[in-house]
């Protein structure tokens, strides 16, 4: 079997949530078992930092495995979805799974498929597992898909659970209160495993200490432990961020590659996780810490991040796809300096429009557009549905056609920001530029 083959027979043969939506969701942990106990459950052979939450779960991820990866520790990562190639959402100290290994797991695993029908993403974690425990990985970063409680990655039993933060995603399966979410993401929690939250907010924060409590899980939250006190970019493009204790005037600066605003947050939900491992007498120095968040995108190959691709006009991706994060986006766009703003946008269709497109700037031109993925909204529709809130454009009917329009469109001083979806992002990154 070549690669190209067991590519195809993953994404055609086995439902596969990011581009089928509902249908592919599976609401159990049943095939996700029986796959673990065909494999001679792999995951029970390496250590594991479990990361849930809505957003900066990803970037939270990348930034534990590249410092894992700097005090020396092999060190599997498990995210998705994947922007270019599959074999990004496996990887060993930042290199994805070769493709042989792809194809023999496919290949050798034909008999459990035709006994369960899996889905893709069940699949997927079956795949990292295997490959982390033959390869004898010391630790394995594994992020959440969906939710929690009844992801395929919540059969590990981790040294550290960390939720970044909880907001509205998801809710056709996630319930339509944050609440619910809450509990959902919660249901990572294990029996006297320590807890993380990212940004701890009433009401969430009153359901995940209840579960903790129920776990016997000690909790910590990152953003009562340290505050961001100042941020600055320097000429190569690293920020470097100044955080402290709140009430105490010591400070520690941290440099990072990746440079969204949002990063703060999970810079600091990252660096409390790590002390937590030093507590738990991990083999982590201080100075592995500060050589890992400074090289996370070339430890780990992190994509889609307010990445810049271009120049005159400056050009900006990010796979912000939910109100919370795309608010945070929007909100850095706006302090930066442009002459005119092109937006290349695309949405799938189970988001919630009112939601996102309110928080869309009026003032900029659109680009509306639809990813290569089944689940991706009309760009007609799109369009049409945006007027109804001030925003006005044209559609488009790929992500290439109508980034070369911005292109075209825009002066040297303007600014090209493209997103909406992660897959949109993924077909821009796609492009020859």
């Amino acid at each position: 079997m070549r690669y190209k083959e067991a590519i195809d027979f993953l994404f055609t043969s086995l439902p596969m949530y990011q581009r089928q939506g509902k249908s592919a969701y599976k609401d159990n942990l049943d095939n996700t078992l029986s796959l673990d106990s065909y494999l001679g459950q792999p995951h029970r052979n390496f250590a594991s930092i479990h990361v849930a939450g809505t957003n900066g779960k990803g970037s939270v991820s990348h930034m534990l495995a590249s410092v894992l990866q700097a005090a020396g520790f092999k060190t599997g990562l498990y995210t998705s979805p994947h922007l270019l190639d599959f074999r990004e959402r496996i990887r060993i100290n930042g290199r994805p799974i070769p493709e042989d290994e792809v194809c023999k797991f496919v290949k050798g695993s034909q008999e459990i498929i035709r006994e369960i029908n899996p889905s893709f993403f069940e699949m997927t974690v079956a795949m990292a597992f295997d490959y982390f425990s033959r390869e004898k990985v010391d630790v394995a970063v594994i992020e959440t898909g969906l939710g929690g409680r009844l992801d395929s990655t919540n059969i590990i039993t981790p040294v550290l659970s960390v939720i970044t933060n909880i907001s509205l995603d998801h809710t056709e399966f996630l319930g339509s209160e944050v609440t619910s979410i809450a509990r959902e993401k919660g249901g990572i929690i294990k029996e006297k495993v320590p807890l993380l939250i990212g940004r701890a907010e009433t009401p969430t924060d009153d359901v995940l200490r209840s579960m903790a409590r129920e776990k016997e899980a000690p909790v910590l939250c990152a953003n009562q432990l340290y505050k961001p006190q100042f941020r600055t970019l320097d000429q190569d493009g690293i920020m470097h961020l100044r955080i402290g204790l709140p009430g105490d005037v010591s400070t520690l600066t941290i440099s990072c590659d990746l440079t969204g605003d949002y990063q703060q947050e999970n810079i600091i939900t990252s660096y409390c996780a790590l002390k937590e491992l030093q507590r738990l007498n991990w083999a982590i120095q201080d100075s592995h810490i500060l050589k890992g968040f400074a090289s996370v995108g070339t430890s780990t190959g992190i994509l889609g991040r307010w990445q810049t691709i271009g120049h005159n006009p400056r050009s900006i991706c990010d796979t912000a796809h939910n109100p919370d994060g795309i608010a945070a986006v929007i909100a850095q766009i706006k302090q930066l300096a442009w002459k005119k703003l092109h937006m290349v946008w695309g949405m799938v269709n189970d988001k919630d429009l009112h939601a996102i497109l309110a928080l869309l700037p009026p003032e900029a031109t659109y680009y509306f557009t639809r990813s290569s993925v089944p689940r991706s909204m009309d760009a007609e529709m799109l369009t049409l549905r945006a007027g109804e809130y001030g925003l006005s454009g044209s559609p488009y009917s790929n992500v290439e056609e109508a980034y070369r329009a911005a292109q075209k469109e825009a002066g040297a001083d303007d600014m090209i920001f493209t997103g909406g979806s992660t897959f949109v992002v993924a077909d821009l990154l796609l492009m020859n530029f």
